[in-house]
Order: structure tokens, then C-alpha cells, then sequence
């Protein structure tokens, strides 16, 4: 049996060791910086990104990888007989990450043994997946087993994530029907999701304040959980502090069987602005 291989792209939001642990290869997006460019997660860390945010007054931009960068993996993956590849990206709907790995698979003459999936999510949305499918791979699971396995997650698992301001979504084109709660008036703290279909970000609710957010998102939690042990995967820019809050929370209703936190990257960071909190929730494992 052939060996299944899993691809990333750095808005998964994977840290180093994680990837490392369970071979997962990660091609990164750019962030540019005036005249400086730097690799997401490689030359230009999470923590250096947010201070180099709040010095700056030029918004960063972001840039996506070329098909080319993805060709260089795939066919270092490739050279070993026997090899698929399980590619997870960045939702088509924000990114041309995803067009560049489908090129990058056609211009290695459409090889069956490439598989593209556009999770139609974000940061630890497709991060998540793409553990899970490592996971699999490692247990001998073939791509079939594997895809299926990513389906069968996806349809478990619910994000939401609360951000400071709007401003950063809104400057960088990606509110997409997050409009409708434009504005930061009285404290108002948007609840944001990302829909599994489109891949697009929709506001959920509104209420005024962090601490009342919160226990909105538990109540939604509820409608789909109650009764079930969870996992919680929060990932945050800069915000480490409210996501112990949140867990707190959540806590106070559910049975939480694992918790664990994650850094937002510089280009996922580039377009939702520091203080941003995300939350990934699916049933604990049996």
C-alpha cells in the first residue's frame, strides 16, 4: 500500500512542530510589507507579525503562492513510488491558493495520485482537516478513507470567531456578507462564521460586548452539542487571555474533553486585525 502524503497551505495555521510531527508539508502565502516580502510562518512569525501590525501605518498585503511553489512539493513528494497527495487549501472564495494547486496538478500532467480540496474554510477550519487526514494517513488509511474522513469532520465541526473591529476585513475585501453588521458602534461585537458551502464569511448575531458574545456563541453551541463531550480548538491573534475566558465559558455548560490553542499566522492576521478570537468545535473522540 502506498504511502498518502498531506499539503497545506500556510493559513492553516499550523505551527512548526505540529506539521513536523505529522508530516505535513506547508506552501506558504506572502505578506508584503512596503517594499519588504516575507513567507507566512517562515521568515515573518505570528508574534513579530503583530508587532510589525502596530507599527506600521500601511495596511500589509497579502499575496498567494504561485503554481510553481506548489510543483516543487508535489514533485518532491512524488519521487517516492507509491505516493498520493491529499492537498487541503485555503477557501477559493478568499484566496487564488487553491487555482494555484489545481494548475500546479495540471501542469504535472493531471496526476491522479494529486488530490485538491477547497475546504471552503479558514486557519484552524482547514488546519483541523488537515491533522485529522495526517492522522488517518499515519494509521495506514487509504485516500478514499481519508477524504472521506475530511467530509465526515467538516459536517461535525462549528466555527465561529469574534474580531475587535471590522476595519481589517472590510480594507481587505474579504467582509463578504459581514457588511450588513458593519461598524463598531457601542461596542457591538459581530459574531462571524464562515459558511461550508460558499466558503464565505456571513455574520451569525450581534450583541454588545465580548462577555455577552460569548455566551451567545455557548447558546448556539447548544442547539448543536448539548448533551455531547467536546473538543475545542481556539486560535487567536494576540488574545490569548480572552480565549482562557472563553474556554472558561465553555466549561460552565459543556463536558470539554480536550482544549487546545493555536496562533493566527501573519496573512489569516493580515485580514481579520489583532485581538481576533476563533473558536473550531466538534464531538470529543469515543
Amino acid at each position: 500500500m502506498g504511502k498518502v502524503r498531506i499539503v497545506v497551505d500556510s493559513t492553516s495555521d499550523l505551527p512548526k512542530d505540529v506539521r513536523e510531527r505529522l508530516g505535513i508539508e506547508m506552501v506558504p502565502l506572502k505578506v508584503h510589507f512596503g517594499n519588504e516580502t516575507f513567507l507566512d510562518s517562515v521568515t515573518l512569525a505570528s508574534s513579530d507579525f503583530f508587532v510589525k501590525l502596530a507599527g506600521t501605518k500601511e495596511m500589509p498585503t497579502t499575496s498567494q503562492p504561485s503554481p510553481v511553489d506548489f510543483v516543487d512539493v508535489y514533485k518532491k513528494l512524488l519521487e517516492e513510488p507509491g505516493t498520493a497527495i491529499i492537498s487541503i487549501h485555503l477557501s477559493s472564495a478568499f484566496s487564488g491558493t487553491y487555482q494555484s494547486a489545481v494548475l500546479a496538478k495540471s501542469l504535472l500532467g493531471g496526476d491522479p495520485n494529486i488530490h485538491i480540496v477547497d475546504s471552503k474554510s479558514a486557519s484552524l477550519g482547514f488546519g483541523m482537516l488537515a491533522i485529522a487526514a495526517a492522522e488517518a494517513a499515519a494509521n495506514g488509511a487509504d485516500v478514499e478513507a481519508i477524504l472521506a474522513r475530511i467530509r465526515s469532520l467538516k459536517e461535525q465541526t462549528q466555527l465561529y470567531f469574534l474580531v475587535d473591529t471590522l476595519e481589517y476585513l472590510h480594507r481587505n475585501g474579504r467582509i463578504g456578507k459581514a457588511s450588513a453588521v458593519f461598524g463598531s458602534l457601542l461596542n457591538i461585537k459581530p459574531i462571524l462564521s464562515i459558511d461550508p458551502e460558499e466558503g464565505v464569511i456571513y455574520p451569525v448575531d450581534k450583541v454588545r460586548g465580548s462577555r455577552k458574545a460569548m455566551g451567545r456563541i455557548v447558546e448556539l453551541l447548544q442547539e448543536k452539542f448539548d448533551g455531547k463531550s467536546i473538543d475545542v480548538m481556539f486560535v487567536h491573534a494576540n488574545a490569548r487571555a480572552g480565549a482562557e475566558e472563553f474556554e472558561g465559558v465553555l466549561k460552565e455548560r459543556f463536558d470539554v474533553k480536550d482544549v487546545s490553542y493555536f496562533e493566527l499566522g501573519p496573512v489569516i492576521g493580515t485580514h481579520v486585525g489583532p485581538g481576533t478570537l476563533g473558536l473550531f468545535v466538534t464531538p470529543a473522540e469515543a
